[in-house]
């Protein structure tokens, strides 16, 4: 049987490697985007040149009229909903946290945070024994800043992250008894347009020695992670956030040092 899909900023990055790929293993794919419908349309003619069905969706994944909107359209041409990546999300320029302006933090948490929750809500209504659903999968993707801060970077971004993590936490055991399994990916240093716009090339110099393998990931990397915790390989998942950060430090590691010992005598 087949099974639909909704990425939420599946036009480019992350999402659009997610995106695709979940049509090589067999989904139909309602592909979210906020502005770019170039991209959107893009990823939606891999998808169909794969063999499979997809959309291109606009909403603001903020805005709950527009996310039931979302929804609804999908369900009118691709069906049943069985599966939900959460993965729009948005960063601001790096900045201290004295530098922010309210509507920064605000926008940061209605994208990253409310929108997913608002997904989570139309995918629950759709999937859950409850309300006559067959059970499903949702997939948060966070980001390993959640675990390191950000300092001096995005601090804000960081902590929206760290909501992700308790949201994963907290809905997998309220929606284990419904089937619905819930899981999360934890990002590292993606090589993706939405890193170059906050440093690029320089900062992830300045950050390379924090990472265990010395290199930035490819958003395929994290879309095998996302693909496998859908699949039915990963039926006994839930609650769990997989780590793909090339095995980032959480601490930067300290230099070992030297100590001589040192012996006092007292003459005669």
């Amino acid at each position: 049987m087949t099974k639909t899909l909704l990425v939420t900023g599946g036009s480019r990055g992350i999402g659009a490697a997610i995106s695709i790929l979940a049509a090589r293993k067999g989904y139909d794919v309602a592909v979210n985007y906020f502005q770019n419908e170039t991209s959107a349309s893009g990823v939606v003619s891999r998808i169909q040149d794969i063999g499979r069905k997809a959309i291109a969706v606009q909403a603001d994944i903020a805005d709950e009229n527009q996310v039931l909107q979302m929804f609804e359209q999908t369900d009118r041409e691709l069906g049943q909903l069985a599966a939900l990546v959460n993965n729009a999300g948005i960063l601001a320029p790096l900045s201290r946290v004295e530098n922010y302006d309210v509507e920064r933090i605000r926008r940061i948490f209605d994208v990253n945070v409310i929108g997913a929750f608002l997904c989570a809500q139309q995918a629950i209504f759709r999937m859950s024994a409850q309300h006559g659903g067959q059970g499903g999968s949702i997939i948060n993707i966070s980001s390993g800043a959640a675990r390191l801060g950000a300092a001096n970077d995005y601090i804000d971004y960081a902590a929206s992250k760290g909501a992700i993590d308790t949201f994963t936490i907290g809905l997998a055991k309220e929606l284990a008894p419904d089937r619905i399994r819930v899981n999360a990916v934890r990002a590292g240093f993606i090589d993706t347009d939405m890193h170059q716009s906050v440093g690029g090339d320089e900062r992830f110099e300045a950050l390379r020695h924090t990472i265990v393998m010395q290199r930035r990931g490819r958003p395929e990397e994290i879309a095998q992670a996302v693909l496998w915790l859908l699949s039915d390989q990963a039926s006994y998942c839930t609650g769990t956030i997989l780590d793909v950060t090339g095995g980032r430090w959480i601490k930067k590691p300290r230099k070992k040092k030297l100590f001589v010992r040192t012996a006092w005598f007292s003459l005669p």
